[in-house]
């Protein structure tokens, strides 16, 4: 009977042995555990981090790239309106031309017409008939 005290007490320690082995484990496990979670969750919060300071960054540049176009849009308009405005010019500049040519070949018309109408009274008072100047006659 001592014997089986004895064995009986052994085992126990032993039993208590394997227990707290499994729970040193444990512990060493949920340890191994929270720190698996904090360094994920570092991982997250940095990669989080640099997305969004990649979104600025892209958010900014478009900024600068819209303003830069809007600049180069307006210069464009300003070009646009100043040629539109050469361009009137031009047509206002044809048409006075072309309004003092009419005048020229009016008023070289009307020469012409008293010329003609000077030199056939001239051919009535005188009573020469004019030469022909078309070989039709």
């Amino acid at each position: 009977m001592r014997n089986l005290k004895r064995l009986h007490r052994r085992n126990l320690r032993l039993l208590r042995s394997i227990e707290l082995a499994d729970l040193s484990k444990e512990k060493r496990l949920s340890f191994v555990r929270a720190w698996e979670d904090s360094e994920k969750s570092k991982a997250e919060n940095k990669a989080e981090k640099k997305v969004s300071d990649v979104l600025a960054w892209e958010n900014t540049k478009k900024a600068a790239v819209e303003a830069q176009l809007k600049k180069i849009e307006e210069k464009l308009e300003k070009k646009k309106a100043e040629y539109a405005e050469r361009m009137k010019n031009k047509v206002a500049a044809i048409h006075k031309e072309a309004e003092e040519r009419r005048a020229m070949i009016e008023a070289k018309r009307g020469e012409d017409i008293l010329k003609a109408e000077e030199t056939a009274a001239k051919y009535r008072a005188t009573g020469i008939v004019p030469k022909a100047t078309c070989g039709c006659f």
